[in-house]
This record gives structure tokens, sequence and C-alpha cells, in this order.
């Protein structure tokens, strides 16, 4: 780590000396380049900067504990000695972090689509859950949230619900919620008191401009209908609902929840969007099976990633084996454990990976 970091902070320094020579500063190409290089590397080199100055001060404080012939030196150089490693210990974290390449994606937006598994009314109950536990944790990050499609229960469950979620760096915290949620309860329609397990499937997806993703007129097929199910008064009185099938992928992508049937297809063609570009991203990540053995999971959504047992009031995320007893505030949104944990992990592998 620290041979990668000196060579960081060497290429710092050369970009700093190419950046004044006039003959960089007349190409606008290359000088923009080497500018977001520059900038990609200040704080990594600004930290271990503070990581040499913290050893170098430990190295004179052991130095005044081990050969001081003033005894009270001594003992004040071994108390700031343990002062020092917890911030070399900090300041080392802060480095690994900083060593991982940053995803483009992180600072995304993202579409969640949760679905209710086997399990009927109770799978959908859940999903309903789920909704409202990623709802309490986007407003605690004052993240804007939208729902873009839904297909609710008469129970007040959802056998299907869409969202949009926009906000700083929404999909580097997210991510990693993506897959098959376990739950472990006693349904409210159970009268013998057994508990029933049942499943949703969670996917986030980064939401991508139109610029980003290329779709030809063509390749559309889109009808238009009647909503159903329960909403406002024109809800089933108008062709506002849209469907568009993406015909060299079969992708469907039903809209119905605005009255406004250009609204619908605004919303249908952003998640269609989302879902491509999902496609295309799990195409090469097959490409490189090999890489993708050292994630965290897949991320598909036939993948077990968390059981949620109320009895127990215990939630597990299985990735990681990090078991949490207080289920009840993780409903409410108080993830942030799961979150960070999971991001760390990732960042690790990452380290060990490239190493390797």
């Amino acid at each position: 780590m620290i041979d990668k970091l000196e060579r960081n902070r060497q290429r710092y320094e050369e970009i700093e000396a190419l950046l004044s020579d006039p003959d960089v500063t007349r190409d606008q190409k290359r000088y923009r380049e080497l500018r977001q290089e520059h900038a990609s590397l200040a704080e990594q080199v600004a930290e271990f900067g503070r990581y040499r100055a913290i050893e170098a001060e430990m190295a004179s404080n052991r130095e005044l504990a081990e050969s001081s012939g003033d005894r009270e030196m001594r003992e004040l150089a071994r108390e700031e000695l343990v002062g020092l490693q917890a911030r070399r210990e900090a300041s080392e974290q802060r480095l690994k972090e900083l060593l991982v390449p940053r995803d483009p994606l992180d600072d995304k937006n993202v579409i969640v689509e949760i679905r209710a598994g086997p399990g009927g009314d109770e799978a959908a109950l859940f999903a309903a859950d789920l909704f409202r536990m990623y709802s309490y944790y986007a407003d605690a990050h004052r993240w804007k949230q939208e729902i873009m499609s839904s297909s609710p229960t008469g129970i007040g469950g959802f056998k299907e619900i869409i969202c949009s979620i926009t906000g700083k760096e929404v999909y580097a915290r997210l991510r990693y919620e993506s897959g098959v949620h376990r739950v472990q309860r006693v349904p409210v329609t159970e009268a013998g008191g057994r508990i029933h397990t049942s499943t949703a499937s969670v996917a986030v997806l980064p939401e991508v401009e139109e610029t980003e993703i290329e779709i030809a007129q063509n390749e559309l097929r889109i009808d238009v209908m009647r909503a159903g199910g329960p909403g406002g008064q024109s809800v089933n009185t108008t062709d506002s609902a849209v469907r568009i099938t993406h015909l060299p992928t079969g992708i469907v992508v039903h809209c119905q929840d605005e009255k406004s049937q250009h609204k619908n297809k605004a919303k249908a063609m952003r998640i269609l969007r989302a879902r491509l570009y999902e496609a295309e991203e799990e195409r090469k990540h097959a490409e490189r099976a090999q890489a993708r053995k050292s994630q965290i999971g897949t991320g598909e959504r036939a993948e077990k990633i968390r059981t949620y047992n109320f009895p127990q009031n215990r939630a597990t995320d299985h990735r990681i084996n990090l078991t949490l007893y207080k289920l009840d505030a993780v409903m409410k949104g108080e993830i942030e454990e799961f979150i960070d944990a999971l991001r760390m992990h990732a960042q690790q592998t990452a380290l060990t990976s490239d190493k390797a």
C-alpha cells in the first residue's frame, strides 16, 4: 500500500509541474484531463502526508520513551504513543478507502424495484415493509423519492412497487441492497401463531440519462390502455396506462399510476433505460466471471442476502455474517450498519484483488 501511495504522490507532483507548462495549457483537452487526475489524487496525497507526519511523531516519541533520562518524560511519551497509534490506524483506514477507485456510478440516482415473492398476502405485506424501510432511510438522508409504478393489494401490501430515489451518493449507499430478502414472522392472518417464511426481491438500478443509452424508436412497441385497479376518478375511464415493450430484449414496462398518458410514458421510459443498462452491465460482468467471484454476492435477484426474523427481533446479512438484534429499528430505516459494513467489505475485497 505504501509503495502505491508513494507512486501516486510522485505522480501528483509531476502533474503539478505539467499544469504550469505553457505547452500543456495550450492543449485544452490534455489540460482538462490532467486537472481531473490532479483533483482525484489531491485528498489521497494530503492524507498520506498526515500519515507520514503521524509516523514521524511516533518514532520521536518511541525514542523518548526508550532513552530519555527523565522518567516523567518517558511516561508522557508512552501516553502520547497510545493516542498516535489510534490516529495512525484511522489514517491508514482512510488511505485504504481512498486507494479504491471510485465507481462512476456511485453518484447516480436509482430506481428501486421491490417484488413480492412466494408467500401470497404475507409476501406482499413484506414488500410494503421493505418499501417503507427504504423510504425512512431516504428521508433520513434528505433524498427525494417518487413512486414510478405500483401494484397494491387490498390489505396494504404490494405485488410490485417501483420508485426512484434521487440525492447525493444514492447508488453508492443502496447498491448492495439488490437480492432476495427473507422474512420470518407470524402473519396477521395466522390464527395458530405459526411462523411463516416468505420473500421479496429488491433490484437497485442506477438511473441513466437519455444520452447514456440509445434506444431506437423502431425497437419499441408502445400500447396504451385503461388503467386497472384502484385509483382516482378518471383512472379507469381514459387510456392513460402505458405498456412499453423493448422488442430486441423482450423487456416489458407497464406504468399506470399517473392520470396522464404522457407522464406514464415518461416514467416507463426511465425504468426501461435503467433495466437495459442493468442488462448490459450483467453481460459485461458475465464476461469477467473470475473477477465477479470477488464481489459481495452477485446482486442477482435469486440470491438470498438478508433475513428479517421478527420473533427474535433479528436481522442477518448472510454475505458478511452480520447480525443485528434490533429489527424494530432496522424496519424504521436504521440500516446504516449493514450498508457501512457492506461498503467496507467491498473496499477491502477490491484492495485484495488489486494486490493479486
